[in-house]
């Protein structure tokens, strides 16, 4: 019988997981999944903080799902990760990688030392200097991904791999449904959100920005003097106003849905909510124009033709539009199961109603061929 692997997603309130049988192979089987609540401070941006209360959470997701395999796939995407472009000479994948060391001490905000390094090709090429290979290097600070794999091992599992949480997103949802074409992949995480941008299904940039949806529910508790379960219900009722214009510059997109929100049907709260939401999401908006614009600029023989959004931050009503208007771009809901076949057991009904929410961990358990 193929065996089968464990993708968890560490949040920071919640450890969501999924079971899948044969990951390499072309319809791999969803077993299970499950996700347990985690409780504040254990775990900050993807980073375990109490090693100890996360495996006792562990403990509980194992125990809750039902998940048989003590094999896992862990996933890192915080501001503790960097991807950045790399050119080197040509050579085995293994010896780039054991001079990368020697490579990069100067591109990295840590020492080497500190550091976990790996190095993704993309292409190769010739220059003066002979032939080269392009790609992108990944560096994590170190104690961040001990203290991820220690909280795994106290829970009596074995992390077999640790992946870069964009790659598993974009690997599920472009490379392994065979979308062509220059595609960004935009995960609005709890507390980051990630851009991978893909050519032909292959990562070619990456780049993680240290704001998410958590974000804009801080800044309506706060404005609202509300907690923050009110803060969420609202924002998912108010959503995004929609721009009664298109345009390509954030400030112009801000001053268009703080008019779009002054509608005599609403309540003063859900005014006042509209309001928030469209300061926060102009500030957060504009990250992700600015670094599609870098891409741009840096790859003008790669324009990006089409965007998709995933993560819980992309459930923001209104939200894939607004995009779309400042992008000039169609943008879609990725679809975390089109490329999955379900086990008899699971209620197909209630995965679907809350599937996004497990798109890291079942990209994560999809890269681990078994």
């Amino acid at each position: 019988m193929t065996q089968s692997i464990v993708g968890i997603d560490i949040g920071t309130a919640h450890l969501r997981a999924v079971e899948v049988r044969g990951p390499g192979k072309p319809r791999p089987m969803l077993l299970r999944y499950h996700e347990v609540s985690l409780p504040p401070g254990a775990v900050i941006a993807g980073e375990v903080i109490e090693p100890n209360t996360v495996a006792a959470a562990l403990k509980a997701l194992w125990s809750g799902g039902g998940f048989r395999s003590r094999q896992v796939v862990l996933g890192m995407g915080n501001q503790r990760v960097l991807a950045r472009d790399l050119s080197v000479p040509k050579m085995s994948l293994a010896r780039i990688r054991q001079a990368l060391p020697f490579e990069v001490q100067d591109l990295l905000p840590v020492p080497v030392a500190d550091a976990l390094l790996d190095f993704y090709p993309i292409s190769e090429s010739t220059t003066e200097h002979g032939q080269t290979v392009n790609g992108l290097l990944i560096a994590a600070v170190k104690a961040a991904v001990v203290a991820n794999v220690s909280a795994v091992r106290l829970a009596g599992l074995r992390t077999i791999d640790v992946d870069l949480i964009p790659f598993a997103v974009s690997r599920l949802l472009v490379t392994r449904p065979g979308i062509d074409g220059v595609v960004a992949v935009i995960d609005l995480g709890a507390t980051t959100t990630s851009i991978v941008i893909t050519r032909n299904g292959v990562p070619q940039f990456v780049r993680i920005i240290p704001t998410g949806a958590n974000d804009l529910t801080q800044a309506l508790s706060d404005g609202l003097q509300t907690d923050a379960a009110a803060a969420e219900q609202l924002k998912r009722r108010v959503g995004l106003p929609a721009a009664t214009e298109s345009s390509a510059a954030a400030v112009l997109f801000a001053a268009a849905v703080l008019f779009a929100a002054a509608v005599p049907d609403s309540s003063p709260i859900e005014a006042a909510a509209a309001r928030i939401i469209a300061d926060t999401m102009h500030d957060q908006l504009g990250s992700i124009v600015n670094t599609l614009s870098y891409f741009a600029n840096t790859r003008p023989s790669d324009p990006v033709s089409a965007i998709i959004l995933s993560g819980g931050g992309a459930e923001l009503p209104g939200l894939a539009e607004a995009v779309s208007k400042l992008t000039r771009l169609g943008v879609t809901r990725g679809d975390p199961l089109a490329t999955v076949g379900l086990a008899s057991v699971i209620d197909t009904q209630a995965l679907r109603l809350s599937g996004s929410a497990y798109t890291v961990a079942l990209g994560l358990a999809l890269g681990r061929a078994a």
